[in-house]
């Protein structure tokens, strides 16, 4: 019911009791413009509690929570749920919806807008996330944090801080931290430039491993462990990086050359496993039965016979990555031939960054009309093949006018982070959709943070957000003594055995 404005509302809406629903309201028939939009998204029971405000701001809020019969109320200029309220409030709405009821105020007028729902589903997210912190490269890069938050509250933890080892002009670059299943104690990444090689972490062992080899093309770049081996498989890239003047996805990440590579974290051996000459190989990932590894690779005709970057330059869009996988034996740790898994190309697109669910059922990967860096393309969007049937589809439930890129699979396989620009087109944030046994996908919502505006004034991306289930222990300083150390060298070998 529609109730008539008075000029002064008597109601007195903030006092020692806690807030109260205002007396006397305008009722819209919209929804709330609120951010972020967490309007009839499904959230885990475990997530920390979901802020927001009104777009445009408000003198005022009051939100009503209701679950059966019981409810809760939040007010002030933004709403920002108690931690043990959110806790009571997800516990009684577990598999079911909870109803929140938005009132604001603007100058001496309430608005009541339409109700709205969240679902909280029983399956849990694990609880840590870690990202590269990071400005548009087309600003700078070396002011950036490997950081680590947790899920079901606010806290934020550096792993590692790049400038620990950068002084003045020797410049380094921090990237591709991955862990095996989930683990934090099994963890990796690089660092470029000025004392880089790759850091690897295995049950209480650090160590600084200097993969160049004249071999190899590059150190190893995009890693993905073995599910339970002592074993990552990169690609290995020269990779390069150009500005568009008129293009609106601003900058170009490409590869001029790049090989798969296998590397056995016990022997510290090194061998290939894909370098053929017209093939761009890269962004490996294991199936989870540890049995068949899954990649990219594009296939490039030289004209030029020098191998300049000029001629990738300007072919750029006609690079169009297809899906492939090979059979692997643990137990001779042999790799088979390749096989075509998706034909991306045949229909003038291009496909990266293959991740498997964690029950062997749905390969999500990102789809662009062109290259392999689709974190800069603006229409990059997520895909899912059912790998029982081959069927294969956008995921339009998850997908958004702006660019989604990077994508994990939690380790129960019901959520995927994925990395969108759908705020605003330039900067990367965290989003988390709940993924039915059907491989249907929940509206995506952003990463909660203590302060709703946060985002919005925080000027990083996040970049390659991973989930752990507990967090990385080893001290920032401490990883910076490991880095400032010589590097052990591989040893190339034409096969690996066990």
């Amino acid at each position: 019911m529609m109730r008539q404005l008075l000029p002064f509302i008597a109601a007195v809406l903030l006092t020692a009791c806690g807030p109260r629903i205002p007396e006397e309201y305008t009722a819209s028939r919209s929804l709330p413009d609120i951010y972020p939009d967490y309007i009839n998204v499904t959230v885990p029971v475990n997530i920390a509690p979901l802020t927001f405000e009104m777009n445009g701001g408000a003198d005022e809020m009051v939100a009503r929570y209701t679950v059966g019969d019981t409810e809760y109320l939040f007010g002030g200029d933004k709403i920002q749920p108690d931690e043990d309220d959110w806790r009571a409030l997800t516990a009684l709405a577990r598999d079911k919806a909870m109803t929140v009821e938005v009132y604001a105020r603007h100058d001496d007028q309430w608005m009541r807008y339409k109700p709205f729902n969240i679902l909280v589903s029983n399956d849990s997210i694990d609880a840590w996330l870690s990202y590269r912190l990071i400005s548009p490269s087309y600003v700078g890069y070396e002011e950036l944090t490997i950081s680590q938050r947790c899920l079901e509250n606010y806290d934020e933890r550096v792993i590692y801080d790049n400038m620990l080892c950068s002084v003045e002009g020797a410049g380094q670059c921090i990237n591709c931290h991955h862990y095996q299943q989930y683990n934090p104690g099994r963890m990796q990444f690089h660092a470029r430039q000025n004392q880089g090689g790759t850091v690897i972490v295995y049950d209480g062992k650090v160590q600084k491993i200097n993969m160049r080899n004249d071999s190899l093309i590059s150190t190893g770049v995009y890693p993905a462990w073995h599910p339970w081996l002592k074993l990552i498989v990169y690609s290995t890239n020269k990779t390069h990086q150009s500005f568009h003047v008129t293009n609106p996805n601003k900058i170009e990440v490409f590869d001029s050359e790049s090989d798969m590579i296998a590397y056995d974290v016990e022997k510290n051996e090194v061998t290939h496993i894909e370098n053929a000459p017209n093939e761009f190989e890269v962004f490996p990932f294991w199936a989870p039965d540890g049995k068949t590894l899954y990649y990219c690779s594009a296939h490039f005709e030289r004209k030029d016979s020098t191998g300049s970057v000029t001629e990738v330059v300007e072919r750029g869009m006609e690079l169009k990555y297809n899906l492939y996988k090979k059979a692997f034996n643990p137990e001779t740790m042999q790799f088979g031939e390749r096989q075509l898994v998706f034909d991306a190309a045949a229909l003038n697109l291009s496909a990266t960054l293959p991740r498997i669910s964690p029950d062997g059922r749905w390969l999500v990967f990102t789809m662009a009309s062109y290259g392999v860096f689709h974190i800069w393309h603006r229409d990059a969007d997520l895909w899912v093949m059912d790998l029982r049937t081959g069927s294969v589809r956008p995921m339009k439930e998850c997908n958004s006018p702006e660019t989604e890129s990077y994508h994990a699979w939690s380790s129960n396989g019901r959520w995927l982070v994925i990395s969108s620009r759908r705020d605003d087109g330039n900067y990367t944030r965290p989003f988390f959709s709940h993924v039915d046994k059907d491989g249907k996908a929940s509206k995506p919502f952003e990463l909660p943070t203590a302060d709703p505006d946060y985002h919005r004034q925080f000027l990083k991306c996040y970049n390659v957000p991973e989930f752990t289930k507990s967090p990385v222990t080893i001290k920032p300083q401490d990883f910076a003594d490991v880095l400032k150390k010589e590097g052990v060298a591989v040893k190339y070998v034409p096969r690996l055995h066990r």
